[in-house]
């Protein structure tokens, strides 16, 4: 994996155009062929993704201040009780248990980078999101 593509890719986020939803999601790296079929694969590749986001999020940090990682387990919570939690930070918390979590200054914009991997049936990936709208 390649920390200076992520890091680029995170940069085109911060600067790109919104689509009418407010946020945009990439996947910046996903596993192939890791799904439920060998836990002990799986378990590795999913360690090694969480290594990546740490890797990219400490670079984030140097940029734009060192953040605390949110766990998404409240917002499920949330969720589950019927509040209405804005979109991405909804379906972020049904993919992701963390999420690292900057508003880099000046640019009114929220980056969200987080590894998707609760669902043992689909691919593991590393997600950045851009959004307009504050964490709930």
């Amino acid at each position: 994996m390649d920390i200076v593509k992520f890091l680029t890719a995170v940069e085109a986020l911060c600067a790109g155009e919104f689509p009418e939803a407010g946020h945009r999601t990439v996947e910046l790296a996903t596993s192939h062929g890791t799904r439920a079929d060998d836990a002990q694969i799986r378990e590795r590749t999913a360690a090694d993704f969480h290594a990546y986001r740490e890797a990219l999020a400490q670079r984030l940090h140097d940029r734009w201040g060192r953040q605390h990682p949110w766990g998404q387990q409240t917002v499920r919570l949330r969720v589950a009780r019927g509040e209405e939690i804005p979109e991405p930070w909804a379906t972020l918390s049904l993919l992701t248990d963390e999420l690292d979590v900057w508003e880099p200054p000046g640019t009114g914009r929220w980056i969200a980078l987080g590894v998707a991997d609760r669902d043992d049936t689909d691919e593991i990936r590393l997600l950045a999101t851009v959004t307009v709208t504050p964490p709930p």
